[in-house]
């Protein structure tokens, strides 16, 4: 739904409420799968196509439409489909890694997702106008952050319990606070906090 938003009919808006509510749908159902203990190898490999579609072909695609409206005439925008490519790579990565349960490895496919898609939404309500240029750049940074192979830490919740969830609770309050009173410009620098706590928990944990 949000590729067929960002290409056919270019509804940067609309696609950003479809990729947000598939990062919704995504936190939910493994928190409900982790609190029931229901797992199944079929359920991971079909959660990981679902993920590539919401989360790696759809931001490409949002990335895209935002490349050609400001740059016509060039392959450069195909360049948005790197986006899609790394994020296979992210998550083929994950479902055969047994070490990414309480930390990831490199940035979150939703995460990235949501970085995009709210750029998107941005550049729909004329709040910004980046130039192919800044686009590519950004396309180029955040792919490699998704397979890089810094440590960050994961808002999965294998109980509600304060003890072990300290930092969760702590950063999804910071962003619930942030949303509210910059509703959903804030995502991009919430995404920059997420990174940035990330690896200053990671230093902190090696001293």
């Amino acid at each position: 739904g949000a590729t067929l938003a960002a290409i056919a009919s270019g509804s940067l808006d609309v696609a950003f409420w479809l990729v947000a509510a598939g990062a919704a749908f995504d936190f939910s159902d493994g928190l409900a799968a982790r609190l029931l203990g229901q797992y199944s190898p079929l359920g991971k490999q079909l959660d990981s196509l679902a993920d590539m579609v919401t989360f790696g072909v759809a931001p490409s695609a949002i990335v895209y439409n935002m490349m050609i409206r400001s740059f016509h005439g060039s392959w450069l925008p195909l360049a948005a489909f790197i986006i899609a490519a790394f994020s296979a790579l992210r998550l083929a990565r994950f479902n055969i890694d047994e070490n990414q349960s309480d930390a990831f490895t490199g940035l979150p496919t939703p995460a990235n997702a949501l970085f995009f898609a709210s750029l998107g939404w941005m550049f729909a309500k004329g709040d910004i106008r980046p130039d192919i240029y800044m686009l590519l750049g950004a396309t180029v940074v955040m792919s490699a952050l998704l397979v890089c192979p810094i440590r960050m830490f994961s808002l999965k919740f294998h109980s509600l319990a304060l003890r072990g969830n300290t930092l969760r609770f702590i950063f999804l309050a910071a962003a619930a606070i942030a949303l509210a009173i910059f509703r959903i410009p804030a995502i991009p620098a919430i995404i920059g906090l997420y990174i940035i706590v990330s690896v200053i928990a990671r230093a902190f944990e090696r001293e």
